[in-house]
């Protein structure tokens, strides 16, 4: 973004996100990504979200559409005046594959005259800023979404080592994912068997992934990130360039910018 169009967009600043405004795109059903997307983004930042809808009846359709309608969605903003669009969901990428994934998101955000940012693609960049090439994932997905996952890092250029299935969750807010207890993902992490990777990779923005995160940061010496944390750090990055590079992105995976903010929504109210 040149100097001149940055200068215009913080001109005007959000009195409660005067360091940075993000929409965020979410599927209907998920509790997850926004809440962890408020704990996420350092203080100074805020996001408003919209709900990316299908009526279709299958989760692989409602995938498909949700890409389908990107921009009908992007137009719940208005002219809200964001610093970039993070679209908060990876299945969706996954089926689309990475060729289309990168034409419709440069198209969107020509459209909409700030980046649109997708988590798949910020995780991509994110293990590239770590020089990561073997990558293990902890999939919470079912066989034929799971595979797709294992065939888009491939297509981005990484060998996926190992694939950690996390055990089925319950029904709640119509998908199984959304219905994972807290500790789905680290009981995962736990069950994995002992080799050597450069990342893991929490999948899902519906998965809950902070609590693994801040429990596991390194995993045997190998960065422990997830779809949202990803996410949050690359539109961070795009309000503020402090916030990009290898070691901001470890702060980003070491809790720096937001252990409080989880430990304060995680507490047990009186």
């Amino acid at each position: 973004m040149s100097d001149a169009r940055t200068a215009d967009r913080h001109a005007d600043r959000n009195v409660y996100a005067p360091h940075g405004l993000l929409g965020v795109l979410t599927p209907q059903a998920n509790p997850t990504a926004e809440v962890e997307m408020s704990m996420l983004l350092p203080p100074g930042m805020a996001a408003c979200t919209a709900r990316l809808t299908s009526t279709k009846p299958a989760m692989a359709q409602r995938l498909v559409d949700y890409f389908d309608t990107l921009s009908a969605t992007l137009g719940q903003f208005g002219g809200m005046r964001l610093d970039a669009a993070c679209f908060a969901c990876t299945g969706s990428s996954y089926l689309a594959g990475a060729a289309r994934e990168d034409a419709l998101l440069e198209a969107a955000g020509k459209a909409c005259g700030f980046p649109v940012l997708s988590s798949a693609l910020s995780i991509t960049n994110a293990l590239r800023t770590l020089e990561a090439e073997d990558i293990a994932i902890v999939s919470p997905y079912d066989t034929a979404l799971t595979e797709a996952s294992v065939a888009y890092w491939q297509a981005r250029g990484f060998r996926v080592r190992h694939v950690q299935r996390v055990a089925a969750g319950g029904a709640a807010s119509g998908h199984p994912i959304y219905g994972l207890p807290a500790d789905a993902a680290q009981r995962a992490l736990a069950a994995m068997p002992a080799l050597q990777v450069d990342a893991v990779l929490l999948l899902g923005t519906g998965m809950p992934s902070l609590a693994a995160i801040l429990d596991n940061p390194q995993w045997r010496g190998a960065p422990v990130l997830s779809s949202m944390l990803a996410l949050a750090w690359a539109g961070a990055g795009v309000c503020d360039a402090r916030h990009r590079g290898p070691s901001a992105l470890r702060e980003w995976i070491g809790g720096k910018h937001w252990r409080a903010a989880h430990a304060s929504r995680m507490a047990t109210a009186p």
